[in-house]
């Protein structure tokens, strides 16, 4: 049976469990399954795992949205998330089959530390499966400062990196392309502590929004202890926009005088100030 991105089965005791946190409708669903095979631009990992589908940060522009599997679905993104409840049950039966030396992304369509996941701990649950059974090389993504939480557990992979997004410098662009998301600056903190505590880290700008300034963004970037950076491109018509935030994205842009020269100068700025600097889709930082 080939399963999509966003496969579930969801039961009638599933279906019935809901709650919302702030804007975001909470549905507690059976997956089929919760590791999936890593192809396509994806293809330097071996497998990708999600917790939950959907994503309560809700980034007008996400690819992600793109998967989900009806249109009610994709208009609203950001306002729905389903909660993978037997995702560390599915993990558990790897345990005949051990992961050991498989690099592990997590996440590629949502975010793994989404604002449930303080009360869910669902993430860290499988953390501490993939540490006690399985150790294999891991890849966490995200924009949440709650990723620090999970610093005693990511300090003892032999192998782990943490990538944190961060698109912008400017909070005026990050409320209008992730106005749900976390602060930029409670971001590069974050990263910093992940860094200060021993751990493999990398920033990843994807796709790279407006910039302000990219002088002192770049001495920002820096003063995280990051050596790895990631930066892709971010083209509007060519993009894809949830519901009715592109005329929004095209206002901001237009606003900051955002455009591809623009973006390869700043690119420039970083090629000559940070130490690594990986671009476009195949510019995954090597852990």
């Amino acid at each position: 049976m080939t399963l999509d991105l966003f496969s579930n089965i969801e039961d009638e005791q599933s279906k019935n469990r809901k709650e919302k946190i702030g804007q975001t409708d909470i549905q507690y669903i059976k997956s089929a399954s919760i590791l999936t095979e890593a192809k396509g631009f994806m293809g330097a990992y071996d497998y990708t795992l999600n917790p939950y589908s959907g994503c309560s940060f809700g980034c007008n522009y996400c690819y992600a949205a793109f998967f989900a599997r009806s249109n009610d679905e994709k208009d609203n993104w950001g306002n729905w998330l389903k909660v993978k409840e037997n995702a560390l049950q599915l993990l558990i039966k790897w345990r005949k089959k051990p992961l050991l030396n498989k690099t592990i992304y997590i996440s590629s369509v949502t975010d793994p530390y989404q604002p449930i996941e303080k009360q869910l701990e669902l993430t860290r649950s499988i953390l501490k499966e993939l540490l006690t059974y399985h150790k294999p090389r891991l890849v966490i993504q995200t924009r949440s400062p709650f990723v620090t939480r999970d610093i005693d557990l990511l300090k003892q992979f032999e192998v782990a990196q943490v990538n944190m997004t961060v698109t912008t410098d400017s909070e005026d662009v990050r409320k209008a392309f992730e106005p749900l998301c976390p602060s930029n600056k409670s971001r590069l903190k974050a990263i910093k502590d992940v860094t200060d505590a021993g751990i493999q880290t990398c920033i990843t700008m994807t796709p790279l929004l407006p910039i302000q300034n990219a002088e002192k963004f770049t001495d920002e970037l820096l003063s995280t202890g990051v050596q790895k950076f990631i930066v892709q491109p971010f083209h509007p018509d060519k993009g894809k926009f949830v519901a009715s935030t592109r005329e929004i994205a095209f206002e901001q842009m237009k606003k900051m005088n955002w455009d591809d020269s623009k973006y390869t100068e700043v690119v420039e700025i970083f090629r000559k100030k940070l130490p690594w600097l990986g671009e476009g889709k195949q510019g995954f930082a090597p852990i």
